[in-house]
């Protein structure tokens, strides 16, 4: 079987999981687990569905990270529980998912799912590097659209995309992302930074939306470019786009830098992580089928293992 690797955006599917199936599903101690056994469905069901032979479950060891919160005040801040000066600072996550994150582990390292984070970086930088340097076939899966700068048709990377629920997912290559947003996935990152996006705490360009951003980046190319157009008196720019860009000027320094995904973290190798996938087989097993019963996770646990059992 040819090589696939799939690197999940867990926090998403995770929250999507947490908020699509009942949380009256519960343990016998009265823990919920419906973000489990959510998860686990759609580990089950994209693995096979999309061949994959390859999984990182890819985490936010710092989803808000320092240095990006430094160049970007306004960064998330709206999903700030509690600010820690000295740490990551506290994402607002309902208690009942809060409870069931470290189940979610235990299962997923009983499964033999590569789990991996860095430090200082969210799931995105660690999806971008493993993406930009597997030597195979790549699906990212996620609901985030940031994620879409990295689709690459000629390396074979591609998202699937979740936000429209796990019936309606969508594969999005560089002609969907042409089709809906008239840039190339490689301007995205530029897009993004000028339209803005509320969901992260980019506040864009004052005056420039969707189809203004998108056609600046089809006549310019990319954000450097139009910035440098902005500076000559000879660009043929607008005087009006340029009071614009001028006004914005602190904002379009730093942003870009905190739109783009990280592509070059130090990170294990796909084998050293150990993200192959293979049947799961002995104790491993036996526990996850008796964590399955105990905790009351359905047949997820059975669906799991019947996707990895077709790896032989």
């Amino acid at each position: 079987m040819p090589r696939r690797l799939m690197l999940l955006d867990t926090a998403s599917l995770y929250f999507r999981a947490f908020y699509g199936v009942p949380d009256t599903i519960r343990r016998s101690d009265g823990t919920p687990v419906n973000a489990v056994r959510g998860l686990l469905d759609m580990i089950a069901r994209l693995t096979t569905d999309y061949g994959a032979t390859d999984l990182i479950a890819c985490w936010d060891d710092d989803w808000r990270p320092q240095w990006r919160v430094d160049l970007l005040p306004s960064y998330k801040t709206h999903r700030v529980a509690e600010v820690v000066p000295a740490g990551p600072d506290v994402e607002v996550v309902p208690d009942p998912l809060e409870a069931q994150i470290p189940i979610i582990l235990h299962t997923l390292k009983l499964a033999g799912v590569a789990v991996v984070g860095a430090p200082e970086h969210e799931a995105d930088d660690v999806i971008g590097t493993y993406a930009s340097t597997a030597d195979m076939p790549v699906d990212v899966v996620t609901g985030d659209r940031d994620l879409f700068q990295l689709i690459d048709d000629e390396r074979a990377v591609r998202v699937i995309y979740t936000a429209r629920g796990m019936k309606n997912l969508e594969v999005l290559t560089e002609a969907p992302i042409v089709e809906k947003y008239r840039v190339l996935p490689v301007q995205y990152a530029d897009y993004a930074t000028l339209r803005g996006d509320a969901s992260d705490g980019l506040p864009g360009v004052s005056g420039i939306g969707e189809k203004t951003a998108a056609s600046l980046l089809g006549e310019y190319g990319s954000l450097e470019s139009l910035l440098a157009a902005a500076e000559d008196p000879q660009s043929g720019l607008s005087a009006p786009m340029r009071a614009k860009l001028t006004a914005a000027a602190d904002y379009l320094a730093v942003a870009p830098t905190v739109v783009r995904v990280v592509r070059d973290l130090d990170l294990p190798t796909l084998d050293d992580a150990g993200a192959q996938l293979r049947p799961i087989t002995g104790g491993a097993r036996a526990e996850l089928e008796r964590l399955g019963d105990e905790w009351n996770l359905g047949g997820s646990v059975t669906r799991l293992l019947e996707a990895f059992g077709r790896l032989k």
